[in-house]
């Protein structure tokens, strides 16, 4: 007879949930009871978890209150959290959630501020000796020219995005090489490239600009890779090579042994301690180095790919999370595994209840 275990998903609405669903719902050796929360309530995911709840927001001043209570209803014993704003309140109240019972996948709260601030996390990692790409920090519409101009702009493209920002948000790319009509006529509306013109017409009655990190474009492969890590002690990197991206989402990617790329995310996480379900987002530079864009201090949107590559670092977490022993079979990475991701749909009634179809 497996084992029950209740968990505890926020976000389940994101394009990542169904993805860590399935993952959990592959264990064979427990019998998950998995509960979801959204803000939004016809949120995907609700069809896949056993139990759905609306809310909270994390800006919520009641956000902890009600989840501890949720958790206390349903005997919730782990929690993974998809979310990153929620991210900093579980942090910081660890051990309230402990206290009954309950522990989250999330790192130590100082440490994880390092890292959800891009600006921050930069500077951390240049003050330890680890190679990243230039930057600026400005939050003015002249500090911005100015930085563009000092990255180099316009002989060389320049990409800029908010400190504290989830996914593509935020995120566009200045280059003068880039045929002006390719984003007109041959690419989506949701092109992250902008020209200067256009940029600087859209801040034209603006002064000052949301804290924003402008750095060196960097032209070679692009990998987010998923780590699993003991407070800073790496139980096992995968990288997964990103081949084609819509909406900041990997719809097309393969798990690749690139042992240089594998070994910068490795010393990352170690030296900032990081715990749980760790992504770090590396690309490439003209070099062909790895430098770091971003961390992702949390379950990453396509983890399910580790997943279907014999890792299932959903689970693992919660593991980890109950301190049950991770066995070395459960780290064997079948390497070269490819995804092609698809869409799929899910039916409402008109009075908003889930419509199983039978299509």
């Amino acid at each position: 007879m497996l084992k029950p275990m209740t968990v505890l998903l926020t976000g389940v609405g994101s394009p990542g949930a169904p993805g860590v669903i399935k993952s959990l719902r592959a264990v064979k050796e427990y019998d998950f009871r998995i509960i979801g929360i959204d803000m939004n309530p016809h949120a995907v995911g609700q069809v896949m978890v056993d139990k759905f709840f609306i809310g909270p927001e994390a800006t919520d001043p009641d956000f902890v209150p009600k989840l501890i209570r949720l958790c206390s209803a349903e005997n919730v014993e782990v929690i993974l959290p998809l979310v990153s704003k929620e991210l900093p309140r579980f942090a910081k109240n660890f051990h309230r959630f402990k206290e009954i019972g309950t522990v989250v996948s999330v790192s130590e709260y100082n440490r994880l501020m390092q890292v959800i601030n891009k600006g921050t996390l930069i500077h951390t990692l240049k003050k330890k000796g680890i190679p990243t790409p230039r930057s600026v920090i400005v939050n003015t519409v002249e500090g911005l020219r100015k930085a563009l101009h000092d990255l180099g702009y316009p002989d060389h493209p320049v990409c800029f995005k908010p400190v504290v920002s989830d996914g593509s948000r935020g995120f566009r790319i200045l280059d003068t090489r880039k045929n002006r009509l390719d984003p007109l006529f041959n690419e989506k509306p949701n092109s992250a490239y902008i020209s200067d013109h256009e940029l600087f017409r859209i801040l034209s009655d603006c002064s000052v600009i949301p804290e924003t990190i402008v750095m060196e474009y960097l032209p070679g492969e692009e990998y987010s890779i998923d780590l699993l890590a003991r407070d800073g002690e790496v139980i096992i990197a995968i990288p997964r090579l990103r081949e084609a991206i819509v909406n900041g989402i990997s719809v097309k990617s393969t798990i690749v042994k690139e042992d240089d790329v594998i070994a910068y995310a490795s010393r990352i996480v170690r030296e900032l301690r990081l715990h749980g379900n760790i992504g770090v987002q590396i690309c490439r530079d003209k070099d062909t180095q790895p430098k770091i864009i971003e961390i992702n201090p949390r379950i990453q949107g396509t983890i399910v790919h580790c997943t279907a590559a014999g890792v299932n670092l959903p689970y693992l977490a919660v593991k980890l999370a109950k301190e049950i022993p991770i066995h070395s079979s459960e780290l064997c990475v079948q390497w070269g595994t490819r995804m092609t991701r698809y869409w799929e749909e899910v039916f409402w009634s008109e009075a908003g209840q889930p419509i199983q179809s039978g299509i």
